[in-house]
C-alpha cells in the first residue's frame, strides 16, 4: 500500500510530501494546491495502467485531461517534474518509486525513473527499527533531450543490466510481463499493483440517475452504481445492500427501509438504483428510484459502494467528500469512512472545506490531517502536517479544528512561520 506521495516541481509545488494513512484528510483554502496533489495520484495511476505520459496528461478518447494538461504539469518556468511514492510491502520492506517527466512543447517524455527496495531491521517488538540496506532495483541513464529511447539498468549486483526502452511510457509498465530477476519482479509487482489500485472518485449525481449496464467495477463518476450492485453474486449483493441501507437510513429525516438495485428491461442487462422510504406506520413504503433521490444521498451511496467494492490495500481518493451532505450528518460520514475503510482494508484520502466535518474529527484525527497552503514569499504550494504546527496547542485552545479552519487561523499560523523562516535565512546570508 502507498504510505507517502512525493511531489517535486509538479504544478504549484517545488518540493513536498503527503503522508497517507488509513484515513487521511487534506485541507486548505482555494488554490492552495489540494487538487494538484490529487492530480499527481491520477497521473501515476494512469501511467501504471499503460497510458503514454503525454496521453495521461492531455487525455484521449477514453479519459479526460489532467487539470492543466501538459502545459502546466511542470512548475513554471521549468520543464521537468518528478512524482514518487513509497509503497509498504510488509512490516520490514518498502519500495521507493520515482518518475521524472520532461515537457517539450505539447509532449511529455520520460526523463528518468528509479525503483529502490529498502529493508529494515526488526526491533524487539517485531516492528521496523532501523534501515538494514537498500538496493536500486532499476534506474535510468541520462539521455539526450530528443532521444526516443532511454537505457534502464536492472539490478544484477554489479553495474546493472542495460535495457533499451521507450520514453513515451513508464519503465515500470514496460517491464511488466518480462523475465526479470526475482527481486526486481517483486518490486515491480508491488508498486504497479499499488498504483493501479488508486481510485479517484468524483460522484456526479446527475449521471447516477440513469439506467446503467451491468458492470464489474465502479466508474470514477459512479454513473454505473446500479449496474455494479446488480451484477454482484446474490449473496454478496444482499450483504452490500444491507450495509448501504444501514447507513442510508440515518441520512434523511424520513426512514429509508431498503436500498437496492435491480435489473430491468427485456434482456435484464441494465439496472436501476432504488430505495424504499417510509413516513408513517400505515401502508406499504413507497419505492423511489435514483431519479428521485437527492444529490447528497446519491453521493453518499457512491462513496459507500466504492469502499465496499474496492480491493484490499487499495487507495480511495475523494475530493470534497462531504459535498451535498448536511452538516448534521458529518459525524455519520466520518464514522462510515473509518469503520468500513478499516474493515475492508481500504485506505481513504479526502479533501474537505466543511467545518462540521473537521469538528467531528476531534483531536484524535490531528496526526492524519495535512494542510495545503501557499508560501507567502515564493507562492509555491506547501504541505504541512497539522501536528507539526508549532502553535497548534495555542490554536486548539481557541476552539475545534473546523472553527479554526473557517476563520483562517491554521493557514495564517503556517504562513507566519514560513515568513519568519525566510527572514531568518535572509539575515544569515
Amino acid at each position: 500500500m502507498i504510505t507517502e506521495l512525493q511531489l517535486e516541481n509538479w504544478k504549484s509545488y517545488e518540493k513536498a510530501s503527503l503522508h497517507i494513512d488509513p484515513l487521511s484528510v487534506l485541507i486548505g483554502t482555494n488554490a492552495s494546491g489540494k487538487s494538484n496533489a490529487l492530480d499527481a495520484l491520477l497521473l501515476l495511476n494512469r501511467v501504471a495502467t499503460g497510458a503514454m505520459l503525454t496521453s495521461a496528461l492531455k487525455g484521449d478518447g477514453t479519459q479526460s485531461p489532467v487539470r492543466g494538461g501538459v502545459e502546466w504539469a511542470a512548475r513554471q518556468p521549468g520543464s521537468v517534474f518528478a512524482l514518487g511514492v513509497v509503497c509498504r510491502a510488509d512490516g520490514l520492506t518498502d519500495y521507493e518509486y520515482r518518475l521524472e517527466g520532461r515537457i517539450t512543447e505539447s509532449r511529455c517524455d520520460l526523463h528518468s525513473e528509479q525503483l529502490t527496495r529498502v529493508k529494515y531491521r526488526p526491533g524487539k517488538d517485531g516492528k521496523r527499527k532501523s534501515q538494514a540496506g537498500t538496493i536500486k532495483l532499476l534506474r535510468t541513464d541520462a539521455c539526450l533531450e530528443n532521444s526516443p529511447t532511454i537505457i534502464a539498468r536492472l539490478y544484477n549486483e554489479k553495474q546493472g543490466t542495460p535495457r533499451q526502452l521507450s520514453r513515451t511510457h513508464a519503465v515500470l509498465f514496460q517491464l511488466v510481463g518480462q523475465k526479470l530477476r526475482q527481486e526486481i519482479q517483486d518490486g515491480i509487482t508491488e508498486v504497479i499493483a499499488a498504483l493501479r489500485d488508486i481510485f479517484i472518485l468524483d460522484p456526479i449525481p446527475s449521471h447516477m440517475r440513469k439506467f446503467s449496464p451491468l458492470s464489474d467495477r465502479l466508474e470514477s463518476d459512479a454513473w454505473n452504481i446500479a449496474g455494479v450492485l446488480a451484477a454482484l453474486p446474490k449473496e454478496k449483493q444482499q450483504e452490500i445492500e444491507a450495509v448501504l441501507t444501514s447507513y442510508a437510513s440515518q441520512l434523511p429525516e424520513r426512514d429509508i427501509r431498503r436500498v437496492y438495485a435491480e435489473t430491468v428491461g427485456k434482456f435484464q442487462s441494465d439496472a436501476m438504483l432504488y430505495c424504499e422510504e417510509h413516513w408513517l406506520d400505515q401502508g406499504p413504503p413507497p419505492t423511489i428510484d435514483a431519479r428521485g433521490m437527492s444529490d447528497g444521498t446519491l453521493r453518499f451511496l457512491a462513496i459507500l459502494t466504492a469502499l465496499l467494492t474496492r480491493p484490499k490495500a487499495s487507495l480511495l481518493v475523494i475530493e470534497e467528500v462531504d459535498n451535498g451532505l448536511h452538516p448534521s450528518r458529518a459525524r455519520l460520514l466520518l464514522d462510515m469512512l473509518k469503520a468500513v475503510g478499516t474493515q475492508r482494508g481500504v485506505d481513504v484520502l479526502v479533501t474537505t472545506h466543511n467545518p462540521a466535518l473537521l469538528d467531528a474529527m476531534g483531536t484524535e484525527m490531528v496526526p492524519f490531517i495535512t494542510v495545503a497552503n501557499r508560501d507567502p514569499t515564493t507562492g509555491y504550494s506547501v504541505l504541512t502536517l497539522l501536528e507539526d504546527i508549532a502553535q497548534l496547542p495555542k490554536l486548539l485552545a481557541q476552539g475545534p479544528i473546523g472553527r479554526l479552519s473557517s476563520q483562517g487561523l491554521i493557514e495564517q499560523s503556517i504562513s507566519t512561520a514560513q515568513s519568519t523562516v525566510t527572514q531568518e535565512e535572509a539575515k544569515d546570508e
